[in-house]
C-alpha cells in the first residue's frame, strides 16, 4: 500500500495521463489489470479534435505523439469520471487543462461533482499551442495558476512538469509555492521524425513528444533534482516499462511512479511491475516500499 495526500494507493503503479483514459470503462479495466490508481485524458473547457494523423509513431526505442490534447470538454466527461469512480476501486485522477488559471479552475470546478480523488494539472504538454508547456515553462504562471486550483478545491492538486525547460526545479518550486500537493515529473520531451523519401516531417503537427525508454534517464535526472529541492512528494513518470525502471525511479526520490507508453505492449506490466517490486523489498529485507524512496541521495 502507498499513500500520497491521504490517498491510499493499493499498488505505486499508476496509470499515466493520456493512455486508456479517454472513456470511464477504459479506465476501470486499467485498474482491473493492476494499475495502484489511475489518472484521465486530459480534460480542458472545451472540445478539441486534436492534431491531424500521422498523430503517433513507434520509434523503436520510444514513441513521438502529436495528439493535440483532443477532448470532449468537461461537461460531456463528468459521467465517464462518475462511471470510473463507480467501477475503478482505485484512486482516479482527473488531469485537466487551460489556457489561464481560469479556465483551469472552471474545468475543476465542472469536475468536482464527479468526485475525483485529485486533480493533475497539466501544465507540460509540449505540442499543444496556448495549452501545457506554453504556460508551464513560466514559473509565475504555474504558481498563479496551481493557487488558483486550490483555492478552489477542496481535494489534493498534483502538478505535472515540462522538462522542456532550462531549470525544471524552479518550475516545481512554483507549484509547490502555489500549494501544490504533489509533482508529476514528467511529460514527454519534444522532438520530430523526418521521412527521408519525401522529406517531410512524419507527424502531422510537424514535431510532437517523445515518450517510451528513451525518455527515462531524462525523467530520472528531473526527479533526482526535484527531490533535493521539494517537501512534496513526486511521482515520477517517463520510461517506465520494467519493476527496475520504478525501482530505480523511486531511489532517485518519486514516492509513485505512473506508467504510460509501456501499456501499449500490454496491460499486465502494471502487475508484472508491482510483482517485482514487491520481490526486491522482500529479497532485500526492506519493511516497505517507501523504505527505498530517496537512498540514491544518501550514497552521495
Amino acid at each position: 500500500m502507498t499513500s500520497i495526500n491521504g490517498i491510499e494507493l493499493r499498488n505505486p503503479a499508476i496509470l499515466a495521463a493520456g493512455i486508456m483514459g479517454t472513456t470511464g470503462a477504459s479506465l476501470v479495466r486499467m485498474a482491473t489489470d493492476g494499475a495502484g490508481a489511475v489518472v484521465t485524458k486530459s480534460i480542458g473547457p472545451e472540445p478539441k479534435d486534436g492534431h491531424s494523423n500521422p498523430s503517433m509513431i513507434n520509434l523503436g526505442y520510444g514513441f513521438l505523439n502529436a495528439m493535440g490534447l483532443p477532448n470532449p470538454s468537461y461537461p460531456h466527461f463528468r459521467e465517464e469520471l462518475s462511471i470510473a469512480k463507480k467501477g475503478a476501486g482505485v484512486p482516479v485522477i482527473a488531469s485537466i487543462f487551460g489556457g489561464t488559471d481560469e479556465e483551469f479552475v472552471e474545468v475543476a470546478l465542472g469536475l468536482i461533482g464527479s468526485k475525483p480523488d485529485a486533480f493533475e494539472l497539466n501544465v507540460s504538454c509540449p505540442h499543444a499551442r496556448g495549452y501545457g508547456a506554453s504556460v508551464g515553462s513560466n514559473p509565475e504562471a504555474v504558481e498563479t495558476i496551481t493557487s488558483a486550483v486550490c483555492d478552489a478545491v477542496d481535494i489534493p492538486v498534483w502538478v505535472k512538469l515540462t522538462p522542456n525547460v532550462t531549470d525544471i526545479v524552479s518550475i516545481g518550486e512554483a507549484a509547490q509555492n502555489g500549494g501544490a500537493d504533489a509533482i508529476v515529473a514528467i511529460n514527454t520531451v519534444k522532438g520530430m521524425a523526418i521521412d527521408i523519401h519525401s522529406g517531410y516531417p512524419i507527424l502531422g503537427n510537424r514535431f510532437g513528444g517523445l515518450s517510451g525508454p528513451a525518455l527515462k534517464p531524462i525523467a530520472l535526472k528531473c526527479v533526482y533534482d526535484l527531490y533535493t529541492a521539494l517537501d512534496i512528494p513526486i511521482i515520477g513518470v517517463g520510461g517506465i516499462s520494467t519493476w527496475e525502471d520504478a525501482i530505480e525511479m523511486m531511489m532517485a526520490g518519486s514516492t509513485a511512479i505512473q506508467i504510460g507508453s509501456a501499456v501499449y505492449e500490454g496491460t499486465e506490466v502494471f502487475s508484472s511491475v508491482t510483482r517485482g517490486m514487491q520481490q526486491f523489498i522482500a529479497e532485500r529485507d526492506y519493511k516497505d516500499i517507501s523504505d527505498i524512496v530517496g537512498i540514491a541521495h544518501e550514497m552521495i
